[in-house]
């Protein structure tokens, strides 16, 4: 399949996959973005043999986040299905992921980074999950930051929305390594730590590891969809932060 706005890049003799975000400088997940993805990994299933996909961005950030164009009005629940179907596909897919970060990594980007089993990421790298800023929240984030790095870190993450730097971002294992070339270091790592097991058995180990991960993943994701939706996206403070950013103006906050 042509993709637009990802890029394959198979290596570790081809039993790896690294999928490149290519839509500079941004690298924004929009829902052409995110269907490639969505088609990607449909593609993957037979993949036997796969056992690592390398999530990374073109150019100089990682991703700046969903697209808030497409958080808006009607658009909003075709693009939380399309960007939550990114999430259940790689539940189900159960092939270790890593991340490999540089410069920003924002909102639905750091909720990808973070759902993968690793993240390495270049010392000045940043994370955030800004949508706070706006009224909104990262119903992904919600779920998995908890899990993985404590609910008292992602309470300051998710309700703040403050940059977090990567040495705290390591301090917090919310990054597993700092290194000046992410890549090249995932794949030494790789060739080290994951070319010589067997594919399969990555998958049941995975499957095992996040076996409360997961679980809580397919068991919470559809209510936390319709608590943003049928609640949040109700409010007009919601909607007064996503149409202030789009018209580049201060939001008017009635609390409400």
């Amino acid at each position: 399949m042509s993709y637009s706005k990802i890029r394959t890049e198979p290596f570790l003799d081809n039993s790896a996959l690294r999928v490149v975000l290519n839509a500079p400088k941004g690298n924004v997940l929009d829902s052409v973005m995110m269907g490639e993805i969505n088609a990607l990994l449909d593609e993957l299933k037979p993949r036997h043999d796969l056992r690592l996909i390398c999530f990374t961005g073109e150019g100089s950030h990682f991703s700046f986040g969903a697209s808030v164009e497409e958080h808006v009005g009607d658009k909003a629940r075709a693009m939380l299905t399309v960007f939550h179907g990114m999430f259940r596909r790689l539940v189900e897919l159960a092939v270790p992921t890593v991340a490999a970060v540089r410069g920003r990594c924002l909102g639905g980007g750091l909720e990808l980074a973070a759902f993968c089993n690793w993240v390495v990421a270049h010392p000045e790298a940043v994370f955030a999950q800004p949508e706070i800023q706006l009224a909104v929240l990262p119903p992904v984030a919600s779920l998995i930051l908890p899990l993985k790095i404590g609910q008292a870190a992602a309470d300051d993450i998710n309700i703040t929305g403050r940059n977090v730097s990567a040495n705290e971002a390591l301090a917090l294992h919310l990054v597993d390594r700092l290194a000046d070339d992410p890549l090249a270091d995932v794949e030494t790592w790789a060739a080290r730590e994951i070319a010589p097991k067997s594919a399969s058995s990555l998958r049941f180990a995975l499957r095992a590891s996040r076996w409360q991960f997961n679980q809580t993943m397919r068991s919470q994701m559809d209510a936390v969809e319709k608590f943003y939706l049928d609640e949040l996206m109700q409010t007009h403070d919601a909607n007064e932060g996503l149409a202030a950013f789009l018209e580049k103006r201060k939001p008017a906050w009635q609390h409400r």
